[in-house]
């Protein structure tokens, strides 16, 4: 059975540069990838079936991993007689693309099981209609996002292996709302040159709006950002998850024992960049 990771995303920096005609924002973005996510596996039965803490939270009848498929089988204008097998682990509506990371592990199976290159144009065409993140969840490896976030440019110097920790509140938060309440303001392009520097020098322009719907989502950064070690704490995405980098894996391990013993009832995963 052919089993594919839907790693985990986070947006080490997100600058919301304008909003578009025709409703989409233009972005510039510094995706990186957590080594951990959903575990997708193709299987013999139609349809898809779902396991894990977080499957009660989609359907199995329409979702992105049933969308990928069907698109796939109008791509190659075959259809697709495998199923799938999703161990939802990731939280949903938390701004670490796991709909989309699930969509681009449909993506890769079946494109293995079918000896198509995914990198093919017509391949990242059609994720890129699945939604702004699939292009860089297909890739999963750092890359800068611009335009809806789809447009993509390798990235060089993100530290495969850095120590990481990721924190949700356990509150769901849909990105359309965040960026509704966006105040439309320019603060300026994202840098180029080394990928860690400029995200330091950065910021994410959904954390006020996610802040002033989901005011936790300050506590968690604050908390984030004042533990030992630290590199850099941020939202990712459309939040609510945040991220912490750090220096060494012990630091992550304190942080995270630390943060597990105030809440408890916070979802966190210790992992590491891709």
């Amino acid at each position: 059975m052919a089993v594919e990771t839907a790693f985990a995303k986070i947006n080490l920096a997100l600058h919301v540069r304008r909003r578009e005609d025709d409703g989409y924002h233009a972005i510039e973005t510094l995706f990186a990838f957590a080594e951990d996510g959903d575990r997708l596996s193709l299987t013999d039965r139609p349809g898809l079936q779902l396991t894990g803490p977080f499957a009660g939270a989609l359907s199995e009848g329409d979702n992105l991993v049933t969308r990928a498929a069907e698109a796939f089988a109008a791509m190659t204008d075959r259809p697709t007689e495998s199923g799938f097998l999703l161990d939802k682990r990731l939280p949903v509506a938390a701004g670490i693309g796991g709909g989309s990371a699930d969509a681009a592990a449909a993506l890769r199976l079946l494109c293995s099981h079918y000896a198509i290159d995914p990198g093919e144009e017509r391949v990242r065409t059609m994720a890129a209609r699945l939604g702004a993140d699939v292009p860089a969840c297909l890739v999963s490896r750092p890359v800068r996002g611009e335009k809806r976030g789809d447009s993509l440019i390798p990235l060089e110097g993100v530290p495969s292996g850095q120590a990481l920790l990721l924190v949700n509140p356990m509150r769901p938060l849909a990105t359309g709302p965040v960026f509704a309440h966006w105040d439309g303001v320019d603060r300026g392009p994202l840098d180029g040159g080394d990928p860690i520097e400029a995200a330091r020098k950065g910021r994410n322009d959904l954390e006020p709006p996610a802040i002033a719907i989901l005011p936790i989502i300050g506590e968690i950064l604050t908390l984030l950002a004042a533990q030992d070690g630290v590199l850099l704490a941020r939202m990712s995405g459309s939040g609510a998850t945040c991220f912490a980098l750090f220096d060494h894996e012990a630091s992550r391990e304190a942080a995270a024992n630390a943060i597990a013993r105030q809440h408890p009832d916070w979802w966190l995963m210790r992992t590491r960049l891709r």
